[in-house]
């Protein structure tokens, strides 16, 4: 069996005289009108090969919002290309900041109406991430922001530590998982970071924190003791990144995970469920991102993807 080629995109977008334009190229080489997407680097996740081939292809710099599916189709070799797209909102500096020039692969850009993109759009399997992006807008959720729940990274075992719980330390595993999950987490634009009071939370996001020079906001309302003890205020957390409408992450426990997503759902008017559980699941190092409306947070939970840190 041939192996499958994996790329991501996103469908860009912004207002331009008070309606939703999306972004499409036109192709130098095989003179077609598409997405911008690209092939996934070595070492690389999905969500930082779409920022990336974006910037490449567009020069803009973007972040993403709301996952928009999956396109797999067969190339001509016979290998499987599967593409995964998000949304992206780009704001109007980014617009003035991009440094594209017609080249040899991308011949030029077009600000379009999703009405034309659907009959301009040379593959169907792009009219049809078009097409969920649209049911976004009708819905009035396409600007966006997140809550990321990141599990601390891999740390040292409480039967090999003789200190306090909240002073063990990652392992070597752990610090790798911390610097892994930076490109990935930058993706979605974070503005904030809060973090258990506990060493190995603290640890796990001072890589982003030095990447994206944002200070972390360490607490113990959010820690495993405080948790165990009965003095955690998990909604007191959740409810000011909820109310503040910037992407954040929250570095927390294990045990600690499954309340904070019960509290993202309670504090946004969503249903809750099972789903919920495989979100706050996460191995060490793992993250949940959840997506939430932007102009109206209370319409609920919109989607929840979940990273792994590479093995």
């Amino acid at each position: 069996m041939t192996s499958a080629v994996y790329a991501a995109g996103a469908v860009c977008w912004r207002l331009i005289d008070g309606r939703i334009h999306i972004l499409v190229i036109h192709r130098t080489k095989y003179a077609d009108v598409t997405l911008p997407k690209g092939k996934v680097d070595p070492g690389e996740s999905l969500p930082q090969t779409a920022v990336r081939e974006i910037r490449e292809e567009t020069g803009l710099a973007v972040t993403l919002g709301v996952p928009l599916g999956v396109s797999a189709y067969t190339l001509a070799s016979g290998k499987e290309k599967v593409v995964h797209y998000w949304a992206s909102e780009v704001t109007d500096a980014a617009v003035l900041a991009s440094t594209f020039v017609p080249n040899g692969e991308v011949a030029a850009l077009e600000w379009v109406t999703i009405r034309r993109a659907r009959n301009y759009l040379s593959y169907d399997r792009d009219v049809e991430i078009i097409d969920t992006f649209a049911t976004l807008v009708d819905e009035g959720v396409t600007s966006t922001f997140a809550l990321i729940a990141l599990r601390h990274g891999k740390a040292v075992s409480p039967s090999s530590w003789d200190g306090p719980d909240a002073s063990r330390p990652l392992t070597a595993r752990g610090v790798e998982q911390a610097n892994e999950i930076v490109g990935t987490l930058q993706a979605f634009g974070v503005r904030r970071i809060v973090s258990s009071s506990a060493v190995r939370c603290a640890t796990t996001v001072a890589p982003l924190a030095a990447a994206t020079g944002i200070e972390v906001r360490r607490t113990d309302l959010i820690s495993q003791d405080a948790y165990e003890s009965g003095t955690s205020d998990v909604r007191k957390v959740v409810g000011k990144r909820v109310r503040s409408g910037k992407t954040a992450v929250l570095c927390s426990h294990g045990p600690v995970l499954p309340d904070i997503l019960r509290e993202i759902a309670l504090a946004t008017g969503s249903i809750t469920g099972s789903y919920l559980s495989s979100a706050a699941g996460l191995s060490t190092g793992a993250f949940s991102v959840v997506h939430l409306s932007a102009s109206n947070p209370s319409s609920g939970i919109i989607s929840i993807e979940t990273h792994e840190p590479r093995a």
